[in-house]
């Protein structure tokens, strides 16, 4: 089974009433069933943040 693209989004932009930052990933589905979580800088809010896989429209 090939890698899987991804979209991660920043959970704290919209909070705060900022841009979201957005990154591009890839995951195996087999070793990672669950959605991914990983910390990436957002330019917007200067700072480290946490950003999650959007739902595939799939």
């Amino acid at each position: 089974m090939p890698r899987e693209h991804v979209i991660l989004e920043c959970t704290e932009a919209r909070e705060e009433g900022k841009p979201v930052s957005r990154y591009m990933s890839t995951r195996d589905k087999k070793q990672q069933p669950d959605r991914i979580e990983k910390k990436k800088y957002n330019k917007h809010l200067r700072r480290h943040t946490v950003h999650r896989e959007l739902k595939s429209s799939k």
